[in-house]
């Protein structure tokens, strides 16, 4: 079967009277398929975005919401009135539900599948003399595969590393070692990084405003070489980048991007900056090195994926209180991330919904919230409105970070470290000075890697960053973590080491293998 690429628009004219050798081998008229698409820059544009689509595909299920449910952050939350699917998805217990993950292996999947579509079909196209656009998108396009990748190995540990399309005779294809999907997910980084240009993600005045740059990449290789290394006790990036070459990248970040941090914290998000009276930095602010962009576009279309459909899991559920708008109360937050900001932190209260200190009057019994803590999600919960006039579930504008430029700092902390601790300290410094609202390292602690984890914990928090700082930390690092927040009743959990930190894959998957996939250890 083709893979046909949709075009809206056109309706059918064929009849089909007769089969015959002639319209066989004619390529079709009303639909543009892969071997008739590919022809212009246009159409290898119209297939890179195809390929970014993909982002905006985070929802219920993602890896947003199920990796931050599964840490010592959240709890499972949701309502009262809902499946147990939600309380499994706490703490890690994913017991009768083997599917709870799929939307991560399904929608990454597509993602590596649309580029390499893209990437297959580059020399089909007639770029003139204009080679270097074919350079920029091979690279936007390899990035986004190295993306995907990273993201199912960190969730699912082995996974099928994919550099073409399938044939059919590849379609039971096994999973293959850490080593191998990481050696191409740092090659597909380095061509990025080596081929991007150097043009600062968040200006929105340049003409690729929005598009992966350089910095991305160079970031993004970082962050892929301090997992691995880490969790599998490795000296290098799967033999493709050594620790001084990911220092070289991670600092050329620091030093060279133009990126910087806001001054306010609060500032970044939209709920945090109508509940703290900042002023919204804006999307297109200077910390963003990569996010998913998102709009209202689709104006309740639930065939479209252009608004953020990710904001209303983890809002207030129940209804519109002050200026946060409604939404289904998933996540919960634990009392033991709210109480470890330090007195004078101002991400703690940017960070977390305090009902009760900040008067909402909610009533958790009547509006049937689960798992109930006093807290919810700030950053990036919805604000009443938001959604103007489309549907409050699916048209949210706001974007998702995917890379903030005080992650930067806190990698180049940690891949400095012992090198050159000054460096490192000084990128440390940089996030506590904001934090507490001083330029004068008054509220400077060591630069150890203890400290540098849990400030990753309270810079980061409720954005997708914990469970995998937690795991690379090794189990039992975790389960001391996770366990500490077992409350007994509702609350009650104990993490199990014997997962790895794995995810279950969907059984689906398993199933539809004929053994050449098995479940993860654990599940």
């Amino acid at each position: 079967m083709k893979n046909i690429i949709k075009v809206f628009g056109i309706t059918s004219l064929l009849v089909l009277g007769s089969c015959t050798d002639d319209f066989i081998t004619k390529s079709p008229y009303t639909q543009q398929v892969e071997e008739n698409f590919y022809k212009t820059p246009e159409d290898g544009l119209k297939g890179l975005v195809a390929v970014y689509d993909i982002l905006q595909r985070e929802g219920y299920g993602g890896w947003l919401m199920n990796t931050e449910i599964a840490s010592d952050n959240c709890y499972g939350g949701f309502g009262t009135a809902d499946s147990n699917v939600d309380v499994e998805r706490d703490r890690f217990q994913f017991v009768t539900d083997k599917e709870m993950n799929d939307p991560i292996w399904e929608n990454d999947y597509i993602g590596i599948y649309r580029a390499n579509v893209l990437l297959e079909n580059l020399d089909n196209i007639e770029w003139g003399e204009d080679t270097a656009l074919r350079t920029q998108y091979e690279a936007e396009a390899k990035f986004l595969r190295a993306f995907y990748h990273f993201r199912l190995a960190r969730v699912f540990g082995d996974i099928v590393p994919l550099d073409h399309t399938l044939t059919a005779a590849e379609f039971e294809s096994p999973r293959q070692s850490a080593e191998v999907t990481y050696k191409l997910i740092a090659e597909d980084l380095k061509f990025a990084a080596d081929n991007l240009g150097d043009d600062n993600y968040s200006t929105p005045a340049n003409a690729n405003y929005g598009r992966v740059t350089k910095w991305a990449a160079e970031g993004l290789l970082a962050k892929a070489f301090l997992f691995y290394t880490t969790y599998y006790g490795q000296a290098d990036l799967a033999g493709v980048v050594t620790k001084d070459q990911a220092i070289t990248y991670v600092n050329d970040v620091v030093n060279n991007s133009g990126h910087a941090l806001v001054d306010d914290f609060a500032s970044l998000w939209l709920a945090s900056s109508a509940s703290e009276g900042a002023t919204y930095a804006g999307e297109g602010n200077t910390e963003a090195v990569f996010a998913i962009r998102y709009n209202g576009s689709g104006n309740a279309n639930w065939n479209l994926h252009d608004g953020n459909r990710f904001k209303v899991n983890i809002s207030v559920r129940g209804g519109d209180f002050g200026p946060y708008g409604q939404g289904w109360g998933g996540g919960t937050v634990t009392p033991m991330l709210y109480n470890a900001y330090g007195a004078g932190d101002t991400r703690r209260d940017a960070t977390i919904i305090d009902f009760v200190g900040e008067g909402l009057g909610y009533d958790a019994d009547a509006n049937g919230q689960r798992q109930y803590t006093g807290y919810g999600w700030k950053k990036g919960a919805r604000i009443a409105g938001e959604q103007g006039t489309g549907d409050m579930q699916i048209d949210n504008t706001e974007d998702i970070y995917l890379l903030r430029f005080s992650d930067v700092l806190l990698m180049a902390a940690e891949l400095n470290l012992g090198t050159n601790d000054t460096f490192a300290q000084t990128c440390l410094d940089r996030i506590r000075n904001r934090a507490y609202g001083v330029t004068d390292n008054s509220h400077s602690v060591p630069a150890t890697l203890a400290n540098i984890m849990n400030e990753r914990r309270l810079e980061l928090a409720l954005e997708g960053e914990r469970w995998f700082d937690l795991i690379r930390q090794g189990m039992t690092v975790t389960a001391a973590a996770v366990n500490a927040t077992s409350q007994g009743g509702e609350f009650a959990l104990t993490f199990r080491p014997e997962t790895l930190g794995w995810f279950a894959l969907p059984q689906s998957q398993v199933l539809v293998s004929n053994g050449a996939i098995t479940q993860n250890a654990g599940w």
